[in-house]
């Protein structure tokens, strides 16, 4: 026979853990007031009824990558819980570019006001047209993985086991001369 307070107490342990922990986003912006920007997203994220602001990095200035003749960026990740799915959390996160000013096309790894990117979903792996978990670029790029060690630093590659923190150490060792540095904000 069951209580029904079991019933109530299983109900709500089944809505905790419905909400995915170790969702990682990246944060970018080159334009504008660039440490602006990415607190606007910050307050995006937390303002949003379906995400939940776990953790926030450092904020790191970085050189471009891809399209090097551009201002450079200050870049960060968080890690949220949310109970969107992938597809659900890619149309609010881009919702949230638009509304902080990122203008829709322009070019490709160019400079932009502010790129949130869904960088991690716990162990998933996803590929659709519109989105592929982990991010493709993920280990190649020092501007995420060095915030994405700071704040997660045992975490691993879903698809090869490997710590990011070893794909961080290959990186600096391939690209020595690459700068992710901490940012300070200039008086």
């Amino acid at each position: 026979m069951n209580h029904p307070d079991r019933i109530g107490v299983q109900a709500r342990e089944i809505t905790i853990m419905s909400k995915e922990r170790g969702v990682y986003l990246g944060l970018g912006s080159n334009l504008g007031s660039r440490e602006k920007n990415l607190v606007l997203s910050l307050d995006g994220i937390k303002a949003h009824p379906a995400m939940k602001l776990l953790k926030v990095s450092s904020i790191y200035e970085t050189k471009p990558w891809g399209m090097e003749n551009q201002p450079w960026f200050l870049n960060a990740v968080c890690e949220i819980e949310t109970d969107l799915k992938p597809p659900d959390l890619l149309k609010e996160v881009k919702d949230m570019e638009l509304a902080l000013g990122r203008l829709p096309g322009g070019i490709r790894w160019g400079p932009r006001k502010i790129d949130l990117d869904i960088l991690l979903y716990r162990d998933l792996i996803y590929h659709t047209r519109d989105l592929a978990i982990p991010h493709p670029h993920l280990t190649e790029r020092l501007f995420v993985l060095v915030p994405l060690v700071e704040i997660a630093p045992e975490m691993a590659h879903p698809k090869t086991g490997i710590p990011f923190g070893k794909y961080l150490e290959q990186l600096k060792t391939l690209h020595p001369d690459d700068v992710c540095s901490l940012y300070t904000r200039k008086a």
